[in-house]
């Protein structure tokens, strides 16, 4: 296929969830291009959790393109542009906020908003905790308005060995939001 997604790395502590997300989104034959956006903190997150740079995003596939989240004329901004859904792993409450109040002041929350009035898939990846009530009700808002909220959550029933090992099972659950299934020895049997 000739799949478009968008990935976002905001300012919540989980960065490694975001790059096994774009590592496994990059090499599926399904997909054709993946925009990456960072937010300010995510970047620093990024840098301080992983060691990594929007250079090194960029380097892991030649179909990886990197947005400013202040590029708000990137054509991820129009609902016209072809993409197939969109992933915010990890997303921050502050990004969620922004995507429950309908505010595109960024390329993050404009894609995002482009994403839910278009009905395509919007996977928001909260890293928070504990949750206040404002929190809740973002994410019920963004649930209602047709988004995907999928706490960073990892399952350990199928052992892990490693934190990289964490990072990818939640990686396929995540492909699976999207409509990628992929087949993984991790899954759940009965």
């Amino acid at each position: 296929m000739n799949m478009h997604f968008t990935l976002a790395i905001t300012g919540a502590s989980g960065s490694g969830f975001g790059v096994a997300v774009l590592k496994r989104l990059a090499t599926n034959a399904e997909v054709a291009g993946v925009t990456v956006l960072l937010s300010p903190t995510g970047r620093r997150c990024l840098a301080e959790e992983c060691g990594m740079t929007e250079k090194d995003l960029a380097a892991l596939s030649p179909n990886i393109q990197i947005h400013s989240e202040k590029d708000l004329g990137a054509a991820i901004s129009s609902g016209s542009h072809p993409q197939d859904g969109m992933v915010l792993i990890p997303c921050s409450a502050g990004a969620l906020g922004r995507i429950a109040s309908g505010t595109s002041e960024t390329l993050v929350s404009r894609a995002a908003d482009v994403c839910l009035k278009e009905r395509r898939p919007l996977v928001l990846c909260l890293r928070e905790t504990p949750l206040n009530r404002i929190h809740l009700e973002n994410m019920l808002r963004v649930h209602d308005a047709g988004a995907i909220v999928m706490p960073l959550m990892p399952g350990f029933y199928y052992g892990p060995k490693s934190i990289e090992d964490l990072f990818d099972a939640f990686a396929t659950r995540v492909l699976d939001q999207l409509g990628l299934r992929e087949t993984d020895p991790r899954r759940w049997k009965a």
